[in-house]
């Protein structure tokens, strides 16, 4: 049995892991495609409608987690039907498992718990849609992996975290992949197209708002992993009240009026959601690229609960790194943008550095070829502590010594 259901799982790891690679890609571009059209002269400028439509295909996963639900239930009830006689089975479906012997139920929780990292949310989509109005969609992509150094910097403060040494070894290569993509947007950006001091302000946005999404996962975390909550269902939560509030605050924003820097509409209003239904009517094309911002964004989110359940975390974080390489190799005909070496030095800065920080390939490979080699120097237990060797405990002492083993056995 176990032969003929391992072709149809691989099958089903490889396309969760295509469609989330390809609908991650498409999520960042269809964004920058609806801000390089251009009306009247003038290019779409709407990132808190942009991230309104990003919210409604987060809730959308929500609508998708209560028909899986409903079919699960209905299954349940054809499958455990009661009559006079007692329950009985449909003879063709009886399975022993949890699944079936028990009934489907609903997370027990306040979804209001969800209400702070959608506030969070809120402001980080928000703020980095307007980055991505300034800058470079290639940028917009890397500068989003300055993630990792303010979730690593909250966790120690607000968890407790004692992150080993390796650990800030990948912040730091992360931080200098950030500098080195900042200075390629500053030193060779376009200056008779773009300005300059925009595309600045637009990467500190973006690096801005990933401290706001690092005080979401901090708290998301802490507070919400006692909870056990399908992760398509929190996703939709936290879609469902991301749409309401950036839909109630669309309203202020009508009358709040900014420089022309954050706004290119003709009143330069902070969102002026009425100009924007003008600029579809007169573009359809646009209406294309906000369409393309839902259906990627709730493909996408189902694709990455799903690689990160049948496959793993570190799947994910992988895809999440080719989607990267995708997205800029598409900006480059696409808007216009131009190949630098020294973005691909900080692109490389900030792929190590993920791997070093999620300790994959190189982690291992130190801790399995390299640290059993070094014998008892002096640096030794510094090496064995900031690669997260312990040491004190007797399964670190055997994980050490079957290394050693493997390294003299000529036939390893």
């Amino acid at each position: 049995m176990a032969d003929h259901d391992a072709p149809p799982r691989a099958y089903f790891g490889v396309l969760i892991s295509v469609l989330m690679v390809v609908t991650g890609s498409l999520n960042t571009i269809a964004a920058k495609w609806a801000d390089s059209i251009k009306v009247d002269g003038k290019l779409f400028d709407h990132p808190f409608l942009q991230a309104t439509c990003m919210f409604i295909g987060e809730f959308s996963c929500l609508i998708v987690f209560f028909i899986i639900y409903y079919f699960k239930r209905r299954r349940y009830n054809q499958r455990h039907r009661v009559g006079e006689a007692g329950a009985s089975h449909e003879i063709d479906s009886v399975e022993l498992d949890d699944e079936v012997s028990e009934p489907p139920q609903l997370p027990q929780f306040n979804p209001f718990v969800f209400l702070p990292p959608a506030c969070c949310d809120v402001i980080g989509t928000s703020l980095m849609y307007i980055g991505l109005n300034l800058t470079q969609a290639s940028s917009f992509q890397m500068l989003r992996g300055a993630v990792i150094i303010f979730t690593g910097l909250l966790s120690v403060a607000f968890l407790n975290s004692k992150l080993k040494g390796y650990k800030w070894l990948g912040m730091g290569f992360v931080t200098l992949g950030l500098v080195v993509v900042g200075l390629t947007d500053i030193l060779f950006s376009d200056k008779k197209t773009m300005d300059v001091n925009a595309v600045i302000t637009g990467d500190l946005l973006i690096i801005m708002a990933q401290i706001i999404v690092a005080i979401q996962m901090v708290y998301e975390q802490k507070y919400l992993e006692k909870y056990d909550v399908p992760a398509l269902f929190a996703v939709g939560l936290e879609g469902l009240f991301g749409m309401t509030i950036l839909s109630i605050l669309m309203v202020p924003m009508y009358f709040i009026y900014v420089p022309d820097t954050f706004s290119t509409n003709p009143l330069h209003r902070l969102e002026d959601v009425i100009y924007a239904f003008k600029e579809m009517a007169q573009q359809p094309q646009i209406v294309v690229a906000l369409m393309g911002t839902v259906v990627s964004i709730a493909f996408f989110n189902f694709a990455g609960v799903s690689v990160t359940k049948y496959l793993s975390a570190t799947s994910r974080m992988v895809l999440d790194s080719v989607r990267t390489l995708i997205i800029w190799a598409v900006s480059i005909p696409l808007f216009g943008e131009h190949f630098h070496t020294l973005q691909l030095l900080g692109f490389g800065l900030l792929i190590l550095g993920m791997f070093v920080y999620n300790d994959l390939i190189v982690g291992p490979f130190v801790r399995s070829k390299v640290l059993p080699r070094m014998g008892d120097r002096s640096c030794t237990p510094f090496c064995l502590s900031f690669w997260g060797i312990d040491l004190d405990t007797d399964i670190e002492h055997q994980r050490l010594a079957e290394d050693v083993d493997d390294l003299d056995d000529p036939d390893v």
